[in-house]
């Protein structure tokens, strides 16, 4: 394993990840393996962090950055072409993928902190429609004070998220950190499963949850008919405004849960959470009320804020995925690939984010294409 002296002035053994990817299945007959499977990793990872969006690119970079890859591994073969690539991510067991994924995450975070916000997002591109096959759906879990991912499972063909949040909770260490789903994750096993991990929910409720969310609309306009004469409550509001925006929120905590608890059997239930937001935008002004439910016995000024990191996993996580890794313009599509083409992505977002710089993502990606030293420097976070 090689060191590399990078331009941080220290010496890192920069392929350590690696170590958490030994036991991933390789499929292909041992005696016709040109490219070992490390190899193959060590090149998408340094690849993907380069700037390359594409199987096509990583196969370029390969040929023209094979001296920087050899300072790491032997590479006595060269690198795989694109064809090659793709089929050796086909293959690869996606669930073993991630559970490696996830031991090298967690050997960087340790255990987690603050809110996990756990959210799908389809890959559009990733449809076969000569096959019949639908777009992948990939669920994601985000650690909104860290700014990193986490885990993410691929939903299954014919399944929904429903299944694939408690596969990806399964995965995952949670202890003590708090878990936000949207309304899809608002069910009793997934609340029971938060809670066997000793980990606490805020989970949002809407139309989809029947009795439980009609039961809370009445109860909560009763309330507020009342001015919450009849509840324990605690209540916060916060301002912000920016470009011709005011935003407005108010946050009410209802503690009087008890009767909910026993009606609805929702495992760990403490509180209910209203989120009434109302904006101005060049005048005029729009409202939208949310409504979740939680474990956690808090007051509305922290409730407040932990319900907005959940949209973290939108704004840094989705929308960056979508920007500077240009995942809603990726093509791959055979078996596996999609899934696994993600893990390097990941990886390379993790290690970018915690890179000893001042610049933004985009950046970052490209000073790692000019600046081989810069490069190994990311690698070895």
């Amino acid at each position: 394993m090689g060191d590399v002296a990078n331009e941080c002035g220290t010496v890192f053994e920069t392929v350590v990840f690696l170590k958490h990817f030994r036991e991933l299945p390789d499929h292909r007959q041992a005696g016709k393996v040109t490219y070992p499977l490390d190899e193959v990793l060590l090149l998408c990872l340094l690849a993907v962090v380069a700037g390359a969006d594409t199987f096509v690119d990583i196969a370029r970079f390969g040929t023209r950055k094979i001296d920087l890859m050899r300072r790491f591994r032997p590479f006595r073969d060269g690198t795989p072409s694109h064809d090659h690539l793709g089929d050796i991510l086909a293959t690869l067991d996606a669930d073993q993928f991630q559970r490696c994924f996830v031991a090298w995450v967690a050997s960087m975070t340790g255990a987690p902190e603050g809110v996990i916000a756990i959210d799908g997002k389809t890959l559009r591109r990733s449809h076969h429609g000569k096959g019949g096959k639908a777009a992948i759906h990939m669920v994601s879990a985000f650690a909104a004070r860290q700014r990193l991912v986490l885990g993410q499972v691929k939903v299954a063909e014919k399944s929904n998220e429903i299944v694939a949040i408690p596969k990806l909770l399964d995965l995952m260490e949670i202890e003590g950190a708090i878990v936000t789903i949207d309304a899809m994750g608002c069910r009793r096993d997934i609340a029971q499963k938060v809670i066997d991990k000793k980990a606490d929910y805020v989970l949002a409720l809407k139309g989809n949850q029947g009795t439980l969310r009609d039961d809370v609309d009445l109860f909560c306009a009763e309330q507020k008919a009342n001015r919450f004469a009849d509840a324990e409550i605690s209540r916060a509001e916060t301002v912000d405004g920016d470009h011709s925006r005011i935003e407005t929120r108010t946050t009410t905590v209802i503690q009087d849960v008890e009767w909910m608890r026993q009606r609805h059997k929702r495992p760990g239930l403490n509180r209910v959470v209203i989120v009434e937001s109302a904006r101005q935008i060049d005048g005029a002004i729009t409202s939208e009320t949310r409504v979740y439910i939680t474990s956690l016995r808090l007051p509305a000024y922290l409730i407040g804020p932990i319900v907005r990191d959940h949209w973290s996993v939108e704004n840094k996580l989705h929308w960056v995925m979508g920007m500077i890794f240009r995942d809603d313009e990726c093509r791959v599509r055979t078996d596996h690939a999609p899934a696994n083409f993600t893990t390097p992505k990941h990886m390379a977002l993790n290690l970018i984010r915690r890179a000893p710089s001042k610049h933004s993502n985009r950046l970052r990606r490209k000073v790692a294409a000019w600046d081989d030293n810069f490069l190994a420097c990311i690698i070895a976070g």
